[in-house]
């Protein structure tokens, strides 16, 4: 047996026992999330059995991926990705509403959000598009297409009410820089976020459009010997004062409410701890209250006497942070950056370009995921309601995670065999 042939059957080690190691520790902390006297951890209607079993799923999941043959998931990508957006089409219609949003499919015995299996649908064409011979994302066009490729499903998310899950595909963007995307376009991306920040900070948007021009006369004071970039600075001035009205009338008239409270209490304009600042508040005191070790496990209180909400979901860092402790949620985000770190070496030895984007996908998503889902917990970032990877309870999430980690695991053995 060559050496080729032994590397082909061989998984990455680090990333089996990471992934395992993650979805156990998530186990353990939904099971202390929902515990109350008399629940066992053999109990087959709570929580985290259902997390358990869904786990055993994952892992059949991961077998039949396993045994497939590498190109299969290139050769189906455009498929894959179509049969995506089509159920992401049809449980705006059939779906069940939870929590405000139509995300789910109701299956009777468990449910399906097709959003979550969007993700490793949206990487797949991504890379299947990317690495196609005539294809160059210098060019507008082509970099229009690759937008679109990850806009569609995020704008279908955002027409099911969950714009929180929606906002997680555009950290694909990174994979779009990373693959030939023009600097100055990621740049200008990051300059829009602080100038929308800005805008929104400044009660009077007039004053702040009145900066905007006085920064532009001041330019053209100063212009002598290059008059040529005088339309830039004119054009420039305009387009600031338009975009300052479009982030105002975006949030004054497209987010909903609750959504306008969230980004309010992030920026410090309200401080209302009854009501739109009461999760993040009490999320906080819970992770504080857990000190350098924690509160041991089970012992938790903010968690248990549920002051904090949503706590097997989105604020599951919180029972972490409770009974952990310090040294707890310091292993949790070991645990990611040990993952994410091979991800990152897994995609620099592959030989295809094909498999070399989805992996950087993968981290993408994992990566955002993570920030996100940590800020939320400790107040850095808005409350958007997306789950943190293999820890928080759903089967959906899950399953979803677990086939991005699946197909590049497959990819990684077959590494010296995909076509593209």
């Amino acid at each position: 047996m060559n050496r080729n042939q032994t590397r082909k059957k061989s998984s990455d080690v680090v990333v089996v026992l990471t992934y395992i190691a993650l979805v156990f520790f998530g186990v353990i902390a939904i099971y202390a999330s929902v515990y109350a006297p008399g629940l066992t951890f053999f109990d087959v209607d709570s929580k985290h059995f259902r997390q358990v079993i869904w786990f055993g799923v994952c892992l059949f999941a991961g077998l039949i991926i396993m045994v497939l043959d590498g190109n299969f998931f290139s050769a189906l990508a455009y498929f894959i990705y179509a049969i995506s957006m089509l159920s992401l089409v049809l449980v705006i219609f059939f779906g069940q509403k939870v929590a405000g949003g139509v995300s789910w499919f109701n299956l009777g015995l468990f449910k399906l959000q097709p959003s979550e299996f969007a993700k490793f649908a949206t990487c797949l064409m991504l890379a299947k598009y990317i690495v196609r011979t005539d294809v160059n994302l210098k060019r507008f066009t082509d970099l229009a297409w690759a937008f679109g490729i990850i806009a569609l499903p995020a704008a279908l998310i955002v027409w099911q009410g969950d714009s929180g899950t929606a906002i997680v595909f555009f950290s694909l963007v990174l994979v779009l820089y990373r693959s030939g995307m023009p600097a100055w376009i990621l740049y200008l991306g990051i300059a829009l976020i602080f100038l929308s920040l800005i805008a929104l900070l400044f009660e009077n948007q007039y004053l702040l459009i009145a900066f905007g021009i006085l920064g532009a006369l001041l330019s053209l004071m100063n212009i002598r010997k290059n008059r040529r970039i005088i339309p830039y600075i004119i054009g420039g001035a305009i387009l600031f004062s338009v975009y300052v009205f479009m982030v105002n009338f975006a949030f004054e008239n497209v987010l909903k409410p609750h959504q306008q409270n969230r980004i309010n209490v992030l920026l410090g304009k309200i401080d209302d701890l009854k009501d739109a600042a009461y999760n993040v508040y009490q999320s906080k005191i819970a992770i504080g209250s857990g000190g350098f070790s924690g509160k041991g496990f089970l012992n938790g209180t903010q968690t248990k006497f549920d002051f904090v909400p949503e706590l097997s979901t989105d604020f599951i860092f919180c029972t972490v942070g409770e009974e952990f402790g310090f040294m707890g949620s310091f292993i949790l985000i070991v645990l990611y950056m040990v993952l994410l770190y091979r991800i990152v070496f897994i995609a620099e030895r592959q030989r295809s370009a094909f498999s070399n984007v989805f992996a950087y996908s993968v981290a993408s998503i994992i990566f955002c995921h993570f920030v996100i889902n940590m800020g939320m917990t400790i107040g850095l970032v808005p409350v958007i309601g997306i789950p943190l990877p293999f820890i928080s309870y759903g089967g959906s999430s899950l399953l979803g995670f677990s086939i991005l980690i699946f197909i590049l695991l497959k990819f990684d053995t077959e590494r010296y065999n995909i076509v593209r």
